[in-house]
């Protein structure tokens, strides 16, 4: 599982540097009694509304196998071994990937459907996060405890930034122009000022964090605290916890999610009990639960068709299809090492990169078969 293979991992490290069918869905009751944050910057305050988007309900699919159809698996550079997060730009088509495994990021083109370059020598990368107004990728190089900004143009290294125990998800609040770097080796988040390539300080959030994700609607930087079993709310611009949220016994390890901002929705997975947590963001409620694969780790949404995808460690892609407050399941999609994935809400194709297939690294390019 992830948090076995990122324990063992952040242990040595550290020493080094002397420092699947869902079968029910079940209401969950917080441990404490939540309140929504609210940051400065979000668009409510400024008077401008996050209004809600259509949303295609999906017509459940009673075949898991006719989930996803392939489109194409295209051979990826390096050894065939470990991927991790991935950054769609979606103003150039490329998608960034990190080779974790490799040490580098692969940078593909999703229109030519062609690796266009990669970035080398970025030990254990983690996460990526592409910035297209800043023309900036950031990378959370976990081998050498920092986070390395790139030119996403020239693809040259521009700064390395640190020290980090073990930078893993990192997202930009675009009114305080920062990025902010969990620390799975629960040394904080780590703030960087965009405009500046620097390090502005270090937030303490209880725990070893996960993913981090900035959200429009409230203004906040949520912060995935997985040996809490908590969320973290962070004022950008302050640089301080305004807010915390037991998710309850229903989630156990809360490691990555994602937030729709437009539903006020945000769906956690829960690495250690195979469990997708569904959280009201207009309440910090956690409102319902549903089975997973085991290792639950990345997922993706594509608003168009309103479709969730939760990747597994277990190899399970689970599909779900928002209704609403609510998730219906669409089916799932198995694939060895599928624990990885992004989706172009332009062209609704799904990539999976996958450490071995036939002795090599592939991007496997999905579309939805329905």
């Amino acid at each position: 599982m992830r948090g076995e293979f990122r324990g063992a991992l952040v242990t040595f490290l550290l020493a080094l540097t002397s420092v699947t069918t869902m079968a029910r869905t079940e209401a969950v009751q917080p441990a404490t009694p939540p309140t929504a944050p609210a940051c400065g910057g979000s668009s409510a305050q400024d008077g401008v509304a996050v209004q809600p988007s259509p949303i295609a309900v999906a017509t459940p699919v009673p075949d898991a196998d006719a989930v996803l159809r392939l489109v194409a698996d295209v051979p990826l550079p390096g050894s065939a071994s470990r991927f991790d997060y991935q950054s769609l730009d979606p103003t150039t088509g490329r998608l960034y990937i990190a080779h974790m495994g490799a040490g580098q990021v692969v940078v593909f083109d999703t229109r030519s459907r062609s690796v266009v370059g990669t970035v080398d020598d970025v030990p254990t990368v983690t996460g990526v996060l592409v910035v297209p107004e800043l023309g900036r990728l950031y990378a959370a190089s976990a081998g050498d405890h920092q986070v390395v900004v790139i030119d996403a143009r020239s693809l040259q290294v521009i700064a390395r930034l640190g020290t980090i125990g073990f930078p893993d998800g990192l997202d930009y609040a675009p009114e305080a122009k920062r990025v902010f770097v969990s620390d799975e080796a629960g040394g904080g988040e780590l703030v960087i000022d965009a405009a500046t390539d620097t390090v502005v300080t270090t937030i303490d959030v209880g725990g070893d964090a996960g993913n981090t994700h900035y959200d429009p609607g409230s203004g906040c930087v949520l912060v995935a605290v997985q040996s809490k079993n908590q969320l973290v709310a962070i004022d950008p611009r302050a640089n301080q916890v305004v807010g915390r949220v037991d998710l309850g016994n229903g989630c156990d390890g809360p490691h990555g999610f994602l937030i729709d901002a437009a539903a006020r929705l945000a769906f956690v997975t829960c690495e250690e009990s195979a469990k997708l947590l569904i959280v009201d963001l207009t309440t910090m409620q956690a409102i319902a639960t549903h089975d997973v694969g085991d290792g639950p780790d990345v997922l993706a949404l594509d608003p168009g068709l309103g479709w969730l995808y939760v990747a597994s460690e277990a190899g399970v892609v689970s599909v779900f299809a928002e209704q609403g407050t609510s998730l219906v399941r669409v089916g799932e999609y198995r694939a060895p090492h599928a624990h990885s994935v992004a989706v172009d809400p332009a062209t609704h194709r799904v990539y999976l990169p996958l450490e071995e297939v036939d002795g090599a690294p592939v991007l496997r390019i999905m579309t939805p078969a329905s």
